[in-house]
């Protein structure tokens, strides 16, 4: 399988296994800070990062247009806001000693203008927006099948209604983008193709 298609595999794989990892690392009633921790949340930016190339390998299956450069844009935006609150996530745990310590250097970054919004409430959000929206136009141009968007949907809106719920929304996600996954193989194959020379 060519390297765009194991990262679109990659992106929702990391989702699920920071959701088995947190779940685990619950399980004796301590979570944070730690090697738990910071195991789950180095998992989830590592899944957090191969969504870009994953996102880049898909827009690719659409003709290029405004509408694809500004989904792909509000998609990245989000993807990056996401990486910095993984990333604050990350730093907290390597500095607290302790579980408060660690959720009153959480708020102490929130308290700064703008953080909240820019990488906790809406920002983030930008990414799985344009995830649907993506995946939509996929569907549009029969690149994934219309139950794929519905199923996507699923798997971003379960982890609102507990993070329990991560490893089935990142398996959701990962069914949701499976059918593009041959479409992606062919397009790497193309891509190593000899240029011939006339």
């Amino acid at each position: 399988m060519k390297r765009a298609a194991l990262y679109v595999i990659a992106g929702p794989a990391g989702i699920a296994a920071y959701g088995l990892v947190r779940l685990w690392a619950r399980s004796d009633g301590v979570y944070g800070p730690g090697i738990d921790w910071q195991a789950a949340h180095l998992v989830a930016l590592a899944g957090m990062v191969c969504f870009v190339p994953g996102v880049l390998a898909l827009s690719r299956l659409l003709p290029g247009s405004p509408w694809r450069t500004g989904v792909v844009t509000l998609t990245m935006v989000g993807l990056a806001a996401t990486m910095v609150q993984f990333g604050a996530d990350i730093v907290e745990g390597l500095l607290a000693a302790d579980r408060a310590e660690m959720s009153a250097l959480g708020a102490d970054f929130k308290d700064i203008p703008g953080v909240e919004m820019a990488f906790y409430d809406v920002v983030p959000q930008f990414f799985f927006l344009g995830l649907v929206v993506l995946a939509g136009m996929l569907a549009a141009r029969r690149r994934l099948p219309w139950w794929s968007v519905p199923l996507l949907i699923a798997g971003i809106v379960l982890p609102v209604v507990t993070l329990d719920l991560l490893p089935v929304a990142g398996l959701a996600m990962l069914l949701a983008f499976a059918p593009a996954l041959p479409a992606l193989g062919q397009q790497g194959e193309r891509a190593d193709l000899p240029i011939s020379v006339h």
